[in-house]
């Protein structure tokens, strides 16, 4: 029996650590494909469509370009369109309808036998964002952007979901000039003494409350659980801070996961309280000296 258990035992243990190393790669991979596929079906394949479209409006226009592209059908594939319709060999008032449905036949096999075209849409799409990006750097395209963005901020509901998306957006990819700037991971005793809260350092506080406090005093962001993008800023001398050496990706993943995922060089003890006084002391001792 206890040999029954211990093989129990060991094949528990070794079935989770076998989880631990396969979950990471095989979540990351599934997130990966799910991405492509919302992707290529919600963006790709509708640009797809309108390329497919405009090339069957092109074709319609010059007849020439349908006979050098192999997109005319032989007499027998209309007689047997005619046949298939219920039409007499003789009457040709459905020809034309037949063409264009044998043309649009032919482009749409054109996207299932050869995937390098189904990348069009997909191309198309990240040139457009590009074009954009190149737009709204100019003064017209900063103008239009603005005007968009007034419209869509006037409409009751939509506005409350474009200002969530954009605040996320921005956190994500602004560039670093514009963007909140993280500058270094904190931990600030905060919402009360005892109490510690791991923040981010934006800046420096306000003017008007560096001489109100009369001390240099620092703005700090206290991200929420688990969602970071959204929390409290607060403004708080900056001897009353410990900085902790942590990369912000480190401290976003931290916050996220509401702090199971720790850093491989970061282990909470007991003593995990006293370890952040005897740094914050270590901190404003060194201070001191070099005030001296």
């Amino acid at each position: 029996m206890p040999k029954q258990q211990s093989s129990r035992g060991n094949f528990r243990r070794f079935f989770l650590r076998g989880l631990a190393v396969v979950l990471p790669a095989t979540l990351t991979l599934w997130v990966l494909v799910q991405a492509y596929l919302w992707i290529n079906q919600s963006i790709a394949e509708p640009i797809n469509a309108g390329v497919r479209y405009t090339i069957v409006q092109v074709c319609a226009a010059w007849p020439a370009l349908p006979e050098a592209w192999g997109m005319v059908p032989d007499n027998e594939t209309i007689a047997m369109a005619r046949e298939a319709m219920g039409l007499a060999a003789s009457d040709h008032s459905q020809d034309a309808n037949i063409i264009h449905d044998y043309q649009i036949g032919v482009i749409h096999s054109w996207w299932e036998e050869y995937w390098p075209i189904r990348m069009i849409g997909l191309l198309v799409a990240i040139f457009a964002v590009y074009l954009a990006g190149r737009l709204v750097g100019g003064w017209v395209g900063r103008a239009a952007y603005r005007w968009l963005e007034r419209a869509i901020t006037s409409l009751p509901v939509i506005k409350k979901i474009y200002s969530w998306i954009k605040q996320i957006v921005d956190f994500l990819f602004s560039q670093q000039d514009k963007a909140m700037q993280f500058r270094r991971v904190v931990a600030v005793e905060y919402p009360r003494r005892g109490i510690w809260s791991l923040g981010f350092q934006t800046g420096e506080a306000m003017s008007i409350l560096r001489n109100q406090l009369g001390t240099e005093s620092i703005t700090v962001f206290i991200p929420s659980s688990p969602t970071p993008f959204t929390g409290y800023t607060i403004t708080v001398p900056k001897d009353s801070t410990v900085e902790l050496p942590l990369s912000v990706e480190e401290a976003i993943g931290f916050t996220i996961s509401a702090g199971v995922l720790r850093p491989p060089h970061q282990t909470a003890g007991p003593d995990g309280v006293a370890a952040l006084n005897d740094s914050k002391s270590d901190q404003n001792h060194s201070s001191t000296e070099e005030a001296n």
